[in-house]
């Protein structure tokens, strides 16, 4: 199982179509070094940093960006040859799904998704997205899954309901902490991103990383709190992930 730093590295959850266009990207030249300088023009920071984190989890970058030479062969390679060396990527950087009992030609989908849970201690929105990128990866490996896995997985819709299901998220959050003002006690005078900003609770970094990820993902909100390196990485994934909203909107500009 891969670490960093003596903690658990975070399985891909990154659109694996995201993954597989910048492989192919790669053809056309591999950089020294695979840093913000060279995908920072086609990706947002947040798919950015969600897919260096892929790389680093398959074992294509090192700690310090460079890619190794499992990457150049990938690059390389075409057809039978660029299966066989995504096989074996798939097989070293999941091998923890062939521990135990567990039979990725027999399991349910849930048993899947469990086994990344028990792994990673795994929100179920992070746990689903990592669920998809293995299958999709497993099958461009050409390596058997189980009929109940793939059938699933294709059913799933990839981008409806995301915005609703945020919202249950958050207000989960909403109903766990006290709202301090009503609307009555906010100044006429305040913009309406400073009233957001009145009604919104104070990141509390005594939460759990599930209410903190909540807390992150409503992304209506205009204020993030203060980059922490001692925050999971799921946690300083989806504070990238604000950040970039923040930054679409201009609200940046407003705050000192």
């Amino acid at each position: 199982m891969v670490k960093d730093s003596g903690r658990k590295r975070l399985p891909p959850y990154v659109s694996y179509r995201t993954f597989y266009n910048f492989i192919e990207r790669l053809e056309q030249g591999l950089p020294a070094r695979i840093d913000r300088s060279y995908w920072g023009g086609s990706l947002s920071g947040s798919n950015g940093t969600q897919l260096m984190s892929a790389l680093r989890f398959l074992g294509l970058i090192d700690a310090s960006s460079t890619p190794t030479n499992q990457l150049r062969q990938l690059v390389l390679a075409r057809g039978v040859q660029r299966t066989e060396i995504l096989r074996q990527i798939t097989s070293e950087a999941f091998g923890f799904l062939l521990q135990g009992s567990f039979d990725s030609q027999t399991a349910t989908y849930a048993q899947l998704k469990e086994a990344f849970h028990n792994a990673f201690e795994l929100t179920d929105s992070v746990s689903r997205k990592c669920v998809k990128f293995f299958v999709a990866l497993a099958s461009n490996a050409g390596m058997p899954l189980s009929p109940f896995i793939t059938k699933r997985v294709r059913s799933m819709p990839s981008s409806t309901g995301t915005k609703s299901a945020m919202k249950r998220r958050w207000t989960k959050v909403k109903r766990n902490y006290q709202v301090l003002q009503n609307l009555e006690e906010i100044p006429s005078e305040m913009s309406w991103h400073e009233m957001l900003l009145a009604k919104f609770p104070t990141f509390d970094p005594s939460w759990s990383d599930e209410v903190k990820l909540g807390w992150l993902e409503a992304f209506d909100r205009l204020k993030l709190p203060t980059f922490s390196l001692t925050w999971s990485d799921e946690v300083k994934l989806k504070w990238f992930e604000a950040f970039d909203k923040l930054l679409e909107r201009g609200f940046h500009k407003d705050k000192k």
